[in-house]
Parts: C-alpha cells; sequence; structure tokens
C-alpha cells in the first residue's frame, strides 16, 4: 500500500509535468523529432483532460491573444484549401496545424506546475541539452565526418534548437534564477561550438541578436557584481568559440562570397545561395498568380518543381521557398502571411508588457524566453524553414506556452494534486525583484 501511495505521487499531475518539460527542453538537439511526439501526445491528452473536466481551461490575455493569432494563422491556410479546391490534396499537409490548435489545451495543462519549479526544470534541461548536443556534433564531425545535424537529422533545425538551448542558458546566467553560473557557462560554450558545427551561417547571426537582446534585457542586473562576471565570462568564451571555429566560419563565409560572385557573374543557380534565389523568383512568381488565397499548403513541391523546369530546365525537390513568409504568402496568400507575422507581433509584444512593468525575475525570464525565440525563429526563416517543419513547430509551441505562462499566466493549482513543494527560497538572492 506505501509502495502504491509512493508511485502514485511520483505520477502526480504536477510530476508528470514535470517530466513532459524535461523532455520539451532536452530532446530538441538531442532525439529531433521525438519531441514532436512528446509535445503533440501531451497536447492531445490535456484536450481530453479539460474535456473529462479533469483540468480547467486557463484563459488569460496574453494566452488568449496568442490563441486568436494562431488560430487565424490554422483558418488561413484551411481557407486557401478551400478556395483551391484542394481539401483533399492538402488534407495531410493540414494535419500538423493540429500542433498550432493545441497551444491552448497545453497551456491550461502547464500553468497547474509552480513558476519557479517550470523556470528551474526549463533551464537546467536547457544546460543538458547543450552538452549532449556538443557531444553528438562532434561525434558527427570528426568521426561521421559529415556537418553536425545531432539528433534532429537536419543540420539548419538542429542550430536552431540548440540556439535556443544556449540563449536560455545565457538568460538563467544574467537573470540570476539559477544557482550553478559556471555550469551554465561552461552549457553556453558547450552549446556554442555545436552551432559552429553545424555550419549554419544564419542561426550564427541569430545567436548574435538574440544574445544581445538577453544582454539588453538584463543590463539593469550588471550593477551586481556577479552578474558582471558571469557577463565578461560568457564574452571571453564567445571569442574562445570564434577563435577555435575560425576555419570553419571563414570556410563558410568563402562558400557565401563565392557564391554571391558565381550568382553575380553568371546567374547560377547551383550554389547554396543560387539555388535560393531561384526559389525566391519561383515563389514571387507564385504569389502574384494567387495574391489572396495562395495555392494551397500541398502546392509547394509541385510550384517548385515545375519552376526549376520552366527557368532552369532541371528538377529540384523542395517543399518551402527558404523564407518562411514567402512560403506563407504563397501557401495561404496574404492572409496567410499575415496571420503568421501576427503570430510573431503578439507574443513579442506580450513580453514587451511583461519586460516593461515586472520586475519579477522569473516572469522577466518568461518574456525573455519569447523573445529569443521570435528573435531566432524569424532570423532563420529569412533563409530557410520558420514554421512547417515538426521539431520547429513543436518548439516553437513549448517557448510560448512556457514563456507565456511564466511571463504573464497565473498558475491553477489542483486540489487533489500533492503538489511538490515550493522552489521560490531555493534562488540566489540576487534574483530578488531590483
Amino acid at each position: 500500500m506505501t509502495q502504491l501511495s509512493s508511485l502514485k505521487q511520483h505520477f502526480s499531475p504536477s510530476r508528470v509535468n514535470i517530466y513532459f518539460s524535461i523532455v520539451c527542453f532536452l530532446f530538441p538537439p538531442v532525439l529531433g523529432s521525438v519531441v514532436s511526439f512528446v509535445y503533440n501526445g501531451g497536447g492531445l491528452s490535456s484536450v481530453l483532460l479539460i474535456a473529462l473536466k479533469k483540468r480547467r481551461l486557463n484563459v488569460d490575455r496574453a494566452m488568449m491573444a496568442l490563441t486568436v493569432a494562431l488560430y487565424a494563422y490554422c483558418a488561413a491556410n484551411i481557407m486557401a484549401s478551400v478556395a483551391n479546391n484542394a481539401i483533399s490534396r492538402d488534407a495531410a499537409h493540414l494535419i500538423p496545424l493540429v500542433t498550432f490548435l493545441l497551444f491552448p489545451f497545453s497551456y491550461s495543462t502547464w500553468s497547474i506546475t509552480q513558476k519557479p519549479t517550470l523556470a528551474r526544470v526549463a533551464v537546467r534541461s536547457s544546460m543538458a541539452a547543450c552538452f549532449v548536443a556538443l557531444l553528438l556534433a562532434a561525434i558527427q564531425q570528426h568521426w561521421l565526418g559529415m556537418r553536425a545535424e545531432g539528433g534532429a537529422g537536419n543540420a539548419i533545425v538542429f542550430a536552431t534548437v540548440a540556439c535556443l538551448a544556449v540563449t536560455v542558458c545565457v538568460a538563467a546566467v544574467l537573470s540570476g534564477i539559477e544557482q550553478h553560473r559556471g555550469l551554465l557557462i561552461c552549457a553556453t560554450f558547450a552549446g556554442m561550438i555545436a552551432i559552429v558545427y553545424s555550419g549554419t551561417r544564419i542561426i550564427w547571426l541569430a545567436l548574435l541578436i538574440a544574445g544581445l537582446a538577453v544582454v539588453l534585457i538584463n543590463r539593469h542586473r550588471l550593477k551586481d557584481r556577479d552578474t558582471a562576471r558571469a557577463l565578461l565570462a560568457l564574452v571571453a568564451i564567445s571569442i574562445v568559440v570564434a577563435v577555435f571555429g575560425f576555419e570553419m566560419i571563414s570556410g563558410r563565409l568563402d562558400f557565401l562570397r563565392s557564391d554571391w560572385d558565381m550568382l553575380g557573374a553568371h546567374g547560377s543557380s547551383d550554389t547554396s545561395l543560387g539555388i535560393r534565389v531561384a526559389l525566391w523568383e519561383i515563389g514571387l512568381k507564385a504569389f502574384r498568380e494567387m495574391p489572396l488565397f495562395g495555392h494551397g499548403v500541398g502546392a509547394s513541391q509541385l510550384l517548385i518543381k515545375q519552376g526549376f523546369q520552366d527557368l532552369f530546365a532541371k528538377s529540384e525537390g523542395f517543399n518551402h521557398f527558404h523564407n518562411g513568409f514567402l512560403t506563407a504568402l504563397v501557401q495561404a496568400g496574404i492572409l496567410g502571411a499575415m496571420t503568421l507575422a501576427a503570430i510573431f507581433a503578439v507574443a513579442a509584444r506580450n513580453a514587451a508588457l511583461v519586460l516593461r512593468d515586472s520586475a519579477d525575475p522569473v516572469e522577466r525570464f518568461g518574456a525573455t524566453m519569447i523573445v529569443v525565440v521570435v528573435i531566432t525563429y524569424l532570423t532563420g526563416g529569412m533563409t530557410g524553414i520558420l514554421i512547417g517543419h515538426d521539431i520547429l513547430d513543436s518548439v516553437l509551441m513549448v517557448f510560448l506556452v512556457c514563456g507565456t505562462y511564466l511571463a504573464s499566466g497565473r498558475q491553477v493549482p489542483l486540489m487533489d494534486d500533492p503538489i511538490l513543494p515550493p522552489v521560490a527560497e531555493e534562488l540566489p538572492p540576487s534574483s530578488s525583484a531590483s
């Protein structure tokens, strides 16, 4: 009987949320698509729990604003398929929209977790993710002789989720919500090297912008001597990483310069940059043909194949246009692009309001999570995938759900749940409101 009671406590809703959160923050760079199954499975179970009245739908202003934006984006994509009489053709491509539709239900279940506990789990899981990402990247780079792609199976996706893990560690170091600053700085170092190994130039830029944003958000804390020292340590390891990866970084930049020269001199579409420019030309032409509703979410691959055949007499197999907003314009027209932009605009506004009005370190950390995911996705999406990839979609929802809840949500405790003891007292003294 005692064993049964202990087992029940280990799998109480609060503890299950913690295990679930660990997986969602640890797995993206390590096991890739597993995080998609976990997040979507958790979201569907949340729908069931709410339907059975075992959970309450936790409605607040920030969550509702983001839910409206996400649902409008999904509606725009469905409307595009209806307008093109292509529901049957697009059905398989519309199914991934479920990830976005699950947002309010996942938010409601996640918000039974105490905020300091969730913040600590996010930080420590991201820290572990950085170390394992470096291990995988080093094995792939030096042993297998391949461009590092971690467990994601795609170098760009791997770099994107590793960038988020690194910036979470940086935010934890500078905000003071986690005591183990030394380990976090080491994890940042590991994650940055993994990103260099990925060879993903656009994410190098995203990491720089997101890192500067985190510093600016926490600039008021630089008066604290320990925080100032931590920042100097972060700057030092950034320099070390730049020196360590100089050969690879300069090589990738030389490739970009060479691609640019070939594109300018010969209009070549045989290089990485040339292919992207060709995709943009094909995408803009397709958008001009159907600007309002687009061609439907299932039309991209056929349009790209036909476009390369018509323009360059060759076949290329892509299912997106290497620009997130151009892909949305082609698939769902102006409405699709506007609603996609609204998701990031609403998220950024939610974060900005908290950063302006709140001095609570956990709330500011949640807002910082939103800021770094918006910066990382928008920067990476300029030359790659913004949304529409299972790992990227799931990780975006994880950060928006947890960031929004930590920043401006309210906890909904369960009366019959043995909730974990508060961890606020475990935060270092420097994390108090300043």
